[in-house]
């Protein structure tokens, strides 16, 4: 020891003896600002690296079991539950390590307000809880609405449900005129076709009257039919009932119509109805007997007829206490118009054929009908001719 303090101290003595150590020189400030900046911004990125890369303490097991009990238990089950929790937590974990290490970047360095550390730049801690709020304030909302559209969408009472269920069964594959068998009648008259369509409409608001109506009313003669609906509530559950069988009349209606129309396809020809034309003389006139203005109308008139059934059904709470008010069961108008339009033009299309025809068979025989031959006799007998002239 005592030999280590001589050698120490014959060391001193001698780097007392040197010539003293030039100072540095001193940098120009030009240069010395750009160095002293590059420095703080290399300190600063150095410093942060080394303290981001210290460990964190890792988020507690029964922290994570506490999250995932926040999880509905719908979405815990399946198949594939493992690999989504396993997903959610890894998420979480992650989350809660970048937090923590945001977190310590924050308390132990300051970063330097020099150019390009604007990147650098640390979101903001997020603000300590004042008090958890827990609160489902949309679950009572929610509980509310429910309420409220099951008190007022009365379409989800069981009687309704009932209701829809015999219209389903009544009107599915129901046409109030079977049109499937026109084709197979052969021609026929416009008068007969106009008799046998009315008798057709009848027959189907009878049938229906004495299946599908009686059955609604005998629904509603129950006392289980007004289960659960409150005294303030019972004409607007009537209303819907109403307004339920008014909509199946007017699809079977509608559907019915379609069906007619469909007869008419130009491009399907083979359900297409075959009419009696008679090509008449009269009064030295010849023309087609019924005219295609009559044969159009005809054709109309049993869109006319299909839409004047089922007008005078009472609705269920009319029937019940004897008044006179009925369904509305009258066929929508766009239908009525398209129905129309469309039929209009098919007529005009199959009868151009006829029509040309006639046309033609007019123009080369009827001056022979018409007078203009009996006049052509007539002069000829009162001028005088030749023996040769007259044979």
């Amino acid at each position: 020891i005592n030999r280590a303090l001589e050698v120490c101290h014959v060391s001193m003595e001698e780097k007392y003896q040197r010539d003293p150590v030039p100072p540095i020189p001193e940098l120009p400030s030009t240069v010395r600002k750009p160095l002293t900046i590059l420095s703080f911004q290399t300190n600063y990125v150095f410093m942060k690296k080394r303290v981001q890369s210290n460990p964190v303490v890792p988020i507690q097991q029964q922290w994570l079991m506490s999250m995932l009990t926040l999880v509905p238990q719908s979405l815990m089950e399946g198949k594939d539950r493992e690999l989504l929790t396993e997903k959610l937590l890894g998420e979480i974990i992650r989350d809660y390590e970048m937090s923590m290490k945001r977190c310590m970047v924050r308390n132990v360095l300051i970063k330097p307000d020099v150019k390009g550390l604007e990147d650098e730049e640390e979101a903001p801690l997020p603000l300590l809880p004042l008090g958890l709020d827990f609160s489902r304030p949309w679950h009572n909302s929610f509980i509310q609405a429910k309420n409220q559209i099951l008190s007022n969408l009365h379409i989800l009472h069981p009687t309704l449900k009932t209701l829809l269920d015999f219209g389903c069964a009544a009107f599915s594959t129901f046409h109030i005129v079977d049109f499937s068998s026109f084709r197979l009648k052969g021609p026929v008259d416009c008068e007969s076709l106009k008799t046998d369509v009315s008798l057709s409409c009848s027959k189907a608001e009878e049938k229906i009257l004495n299946t599908w109506y009686q059955k609604i009313i005998s629904l509603f003669t129950q006392e289980k039919a007004l289960k659960d609906v409150k005294l303030d509530k019972v004409d607007s559950f009537y209303n819907c009932v109403s307004m339920l069988m008014s909509n199946q009349l007017k699809e079977l209606l509608r559907r019915t119509v379609e069906a007619f129309v469909k007869l008419f396809d130009p491009e399907d020809r083979n359900c297409l109805p075959l009419f009696k034309m008679e090509l008449t003389l009269d009064e030295n006139k010849m023309e087609f007997y019924p005219s295609f203005q009559d044969l159009e109308e005809a054709i109309l008139f049993i869109v006319n007829r299909i839409g004047q059934t089922f007008q005078n059904i009472q609705t269920i709470r009319s029937w019940l206490i004897g008044g006179t008010t009925t369904l509305d069961a009258e066929l929508p108008n766009h239908v009525i118009v398209w129905a129309t339009s469309t039929l209009k033009k098919s007529v005009r299309d199959n009868l151009e054929g006829p029509k040309e025809y006639f046309e033609n068979y007019v123009e080369r025989y009827g001056w022979l009908v018409d007078g203009t031959a009996q006049a052509r006799i007539e002069r000829f007998e009162a001028e005088e001719h030749s023996f040769d002239e007259y044979t």
